[in-house]
């Protein structure tokens, strides 16, 4: 992959429906993450699809499933397939897995399988969905170890999710297991652990620009927002002590790069700061390129 051909690197992408046809949540999650949305058409892109639509772009795409099957009863996309489509087309395709923490000791065993048999470069958790607090010693903390271990990325669903939203009860989900300062306990406990919040977090924004600040290791990514809809202190955090640890995502299928990258232009951001955002911290944190020795601190 040659970054410096690619006009961003998109940290944030989800395989939905798997070649067999199957998807990942079932139909009343889905159709309230559509209206959530806005999303028009009931389609999910292939694996495929998806690759030939960054390439378009000259963007990279960073991509993985969610497995919460203990808590949905739904299967996820394999992992294996995501990372066999990212093989196929490595000039645009980044893949990440996601491991529910309830299959315990054989999530361990196939975290260590998925890096070194299929390359895997990290893992999504979605604690709303999964169920479950990152800081969760007993549950967690042993696949945390293989993630650190393996020098791979660690990324962290934070704040509200459209997964639910409106259906009664939120479909069963909880938001409160996506406060990012849960996540400040596991970038104490794992310091060499490279971590990602995703989205904007509200409500907890300040919390998780005050962990990114704090801990060497986290960063945050801005997908699942168009930026128009940003907080002032995001904006004002990754244009100055964070710029060098905010990363462009979209959030895709649910939100295209094509209408964020619209918004993200006319945000008052310095010119400096823009192609760290859209594609060169991500380059850095995701080993495509060496890393800056200016940006360590």
């Amino acid at each position: 992959m040659n970054t410096d051909e690619l006009v961003a690197i998109d940290v944030h992408t989800h395989a939905e429906v798997s070649a067999k046809g199957d998807h990942a949540l079932d139909n009343d999650l889905y159709a309230a993450s559509s209206a959530y949305f806005k999303v028009e058409g009931e389609r999910k892109p292939t694996l495929e699809e998806m690759a030939a639509y960054y390439r378009e772009r000259r963007m990279a795409a960073v991509v993985f499933t969610v497995d919460a099957e203990s808590a949905t009863g739904t299967p996820p996309v394999p992992n294996e397939e995501v990372a066999e489509a990212a093989a196929a087309n490595p000039d645009v395709l980044i893949p990440f897995a996601s491991l529910d923490p309830f299959r315990g000791r054989t999530a361990v065993k196939q975290a260590r399988r998925l890096v070194s048999e299929y390359g895997v470069r990290g893992f999504k958790f979605h604690p709303s969905i999964q169920g479950f607090f990152p800081n969760d010693r007993d549950l967690a903390y042993a696949l945390y170890e293989v993630i650190e271990e393996t020098g791979s990325i660690a990324l962290f669903h934070t704040g509200q999710t459209g997964i639910g939203a409106g259906v009664p009860g939120g479909g069963g989900i909880r938001l409160k297991y996506s406060n990012p300062l849960y996540v400040d306990d596991v970038a104490a406990d794992f310091p060499q652990m490279k971590i990602i919040l995703a989205h904007p977090s509200f409500p907890w924004q300040d919390e998780a620009l005050a962990v990114a600040t704090h801990k060497p290791g986290v960063h945050i990514d801005l997908s699942g927002w168009s930026p128009k809809y940003f907080p002032k202190q995001l904006v004002h955090y990754a244009n100055t002590l964070l710029q060098d640890k905010v990363l462009f995502g979209s959030d895709y299928p649910v939100l295209t790069p094509d209408r964020w990258l619209a918004d993200f232009a006319k945000l008052p951001l310095k010119d400096e700061v823009r192609p760290k955002i859209l594609r060169d911290n991500a380059a850095r944190l995701l080993g495509l390129v060496g890393p800056d020795p200016e940006s360590r601190s």
